[in-house]
């Protein structure tokens, strides 16, 4: 099995959205924010080779929205979903997975693209299975007014029209070996269903973010993004999870995080807080 991290791009969102009840002078310590009160985030997926599959966790924003639609995000770098792919050796074609935490525009986004003459909406990776759950898809297709402007249904629909549309059976909190060596816990508090691997890699179990925890800024309980539906939910969640990460020494790996890409934790006094904080390629 190997795993390559994949930077999507930079964007930027509003501290106060991101940091929720928490004041600004205590956030920003850990995520300064520019005059306009934008705080700078980076979108990272993973691919994962495990012999039988090329599997990609999450695409970013990708580039079929106008430039009006994304003059609100303030896109930088050079990074690009295909081009680090390309990097690696690979092409879309090669993908057999593409698995999707849950369908908010800057996770899914860059799985599906313009054809040809921009009559339509087609497939990037046209020979894998796009990977959802029931639950989710439901409340993304009849999305809530406070979620709709994040669930694109030019980033949605065409998944399910494509044929290439999948659902993982939820069972309970953790649904397992969904793959090789990969694992699913479920959490409802950003969205409905959101799905959080857990990736048993070299001794090690890795578990991708998301949403969950978007910032190594987020870890303390009360840090809480106005992005989530459910936040004491989150809270809850947050709380359960922490503590079996810090447990069983988890490496958490941050999809968001502008600077930091994995870390470990530690029990203290005040509770779970951060250990150290690692670049993949130097952890693994």
């Amino acid at each position: 099995m190997k795993i390559h991290v994949l930077n999507t791009g930079n964007f930027k969102l509003d501290g106060g959205a991101m940091f929720g009840v928490v004041p600004k002078t205590i956030w920003q310590k850990t995520n300064p924010a520019d005059s306009n009160n934008m705080c700078d985030w980076v979108m990272r997926s993973l691919l994962i080779e495990n012999g039988k599959q090329l599997i990609l966790v999450d695409t970013g924003i990708g580039d079929k929205q106008s430039e009006k639609f994304f003059a609100h995000y303030h896109l930088s770098g050079n990074d690009s979903l295909i081009g680090n792919l390309n990097k690696l050796g690979f092409s879309p074609d090669d993908i057999t997975d593409v698995f999707l935490t849950h369908l908010h525009f800057d996770h899914c986004g860059g799985a599906i693209q313009h054809n040809k003459d921009h009559t339509g909406f087609e497939p990037v990776f046209k020979n894998a299975h796009y990977w959802s759950t029931e639950n989710h898809w439901k409340w993304a297709t009849e999305p809530n007014a406070r979620e709709k402007a994040s669930f694109l249904i030019e980033n949605i629909l065409p998944i399910q029209e494509s044929g290439q549309l999948k659902f993982i059976e939820r069972d309970g909190e953790m649904t397992k070996n969904v793959f090789d060596n990969f694992d699913v816990l479920f959490v409802d508090g950003h969205t409905e269903s959101m799905m959080i691997p857990h990736l048993h890699y070299k001794g090690k179990t890795i578990v991708f973010m998301a949403d969950l925890l978007p910032s190594v800024g987020h870890i303390p309980l009360p840090y809480v993004m106005g992005y989530d539906t459910r936040p004491l939910i989150t809270i809850t969640e947050k709380e359960h999870f922490l503590q079996k990460a810090s447990d069983e020494n988890y490496v958490l790996f941050f999809e968001h995080d502008a600077v930091n890409e994995l870390c470990t934790l530690q029990q203290t006094e005040k509770g779970i807080r951060l250990d150290n904080t690692f670049n993949f390629i130097d952890f693994f």
